[in-house]
């Protein structure tokens, strides 16, 4: 018995980084914008909740949520990565420090949101499957918001190197990454 708990957390900890590498993928592309530390620290953490409430949400109602409905909130999340690439190619062309939607407040609620729609998904299932749900959502947020601070922490690091095109760049991602989703 105790090798099958221990094979049970291995696969859930599989599963947790492969949720929390949509995070740090988009967490790369953001970072490339001019962030602080304390900044970063808030986006991991919030994006960590994030991966814990949305597969809970999950799993609480999977059993009234259809496969439609799953389809249109995948595409909203990938319209609103979209929608944060745009803003971001557009303010690289500006050289204001404006920004339509920021990793603050409402904005981050909604990046933070976009990035844990696959784990509702997972949460659908999840709840049919008798997993220990209390540690697969505490795998779940830890490493999402672990691969957040990696690829913030790149993506700032990137910026650096890059100059003024590492905006570009950043919003180029997080667009490519929301077609992703969409698309694929």
């Amino acid at each position: 018995m105790p090798g099958l708990q221990i094979g049970e957390f291995i696969s859930l900890c599989f599963m947790a980084i492969a949720l929390g590498m949509d995070a740090f993928s988009v967490g790369l592309g953001m970072g490339m914008q001019a962030l602080r530390l304390k900044r970063i620290a808030m986006i991991g953490i919030t994006v960590g909740f994030f991966h814990i409430a949305m597969p809970f949400l999950g799993i609480m109602i999977g059993q009234f949520i259809s496969t439609k409905i799953e389809g249109f909130a995948i595409i909203g999340g990938g319209l609103l990565l979209i929608a944060i690439g745009v803003q971001m190619i557009l303010s690289s062309f500006n050289h204001e420090d404006k920004q339509i939607l920021s990793p603050v407040g409402f904005g981050l609620a909604i990046f933070s949101i976009s990035v844990s729609l696959d784990s509702f998904s997972v949460g659908l299932s999840l709840g049919m499957s008798g997993v220990q749900v209390a540690l697969a959502l505490a795998l779940f947020g830890f490493f999402s918001m672990l691969l957040t601070w990696t690829g913030l922490l790149l993506g700032r690091k990137a910026r650096g190197l890059l100059g003024i095109y590492s905006e570009l760049l950043g919003g180029s991602i997080l667009c490519a990454f929301g077609l992703r989703i969409i698309f694929g």
